[in-house]
């Protein structure tokens, strides 16, 4: 694997701590929002994030995509408050170390069939959840964007702090 297991469990839980400082960026009157009818809003998009990662990961270590099992994490997300949503976001920080923690390199290079694709579970990983999050919470920071969140800037998304750009 390219990355170790601790860097990619580090690197997950830095998409966590950033989709935190995004998601605390969020004004609760505007949850509602979204760019156009058929996206997610606001909270519809934090609440998916608060069930995507953790509910993919045991499909990758298995091998197999359990529907039913997707369908649930999702159905209970979709009930969750702005608070629920960002407790359950909180957990993942030591979720996905939980998650990861028992893998060896073996599994981590294991190839797995799914989705229409074969590719190791690594692969999976880093492509499914990893880069997920990095589009969702691009897709958070411009929601914030258009709720005139203009102060917020490159800082905010990439690193997850409150800070002006460097000159």
């Amino acid at each position: 694997m390219v990355l170790t297991k601790d860097e990619l469990i580090a690197s997950l839980q830095n998409e966590v701590r950033i989709l935190l400082h995004l998601a605390g960026k969020v004004d609760r009157t505007q949850l509602d929002y979204r760019p156009t009818p058929k996206q997610r809003s606001t909270i519809e998009l934090l609440q998916y994030l608060s069930a995507m990662g953790p509910a993919m990961i045991p499909f990758f270590k298995t091998g197999v995509f359990d529907q039913a099992a997707w369908q649930a994490a999702l159905s209970a997300a979709r009930g969750a408050n702005l608070d629920q949503v960002l407790s359950a976001l909180e957990e993942q920080r030591s979720g996905y170390a939980e998650l990861l923690h028992g893998w060896s390199e073996d599994e981590f290079r294991g190839e797995i069939e799914m989705l229409g694709r074969k590719a190791s579970r690594g692969s999976f990983i880093v492509n499914l959840v990893l880069c997920a999050h990095a589009a969702y919470r691009t897709q958070l920071f411009l929601y914030l964007k258009a709720c005139g969140r203009d102060e917020l800037n490159t800082m905010n998304l990439w690193a997850g702090v409150d800070a002006p750009m460097p000159g």
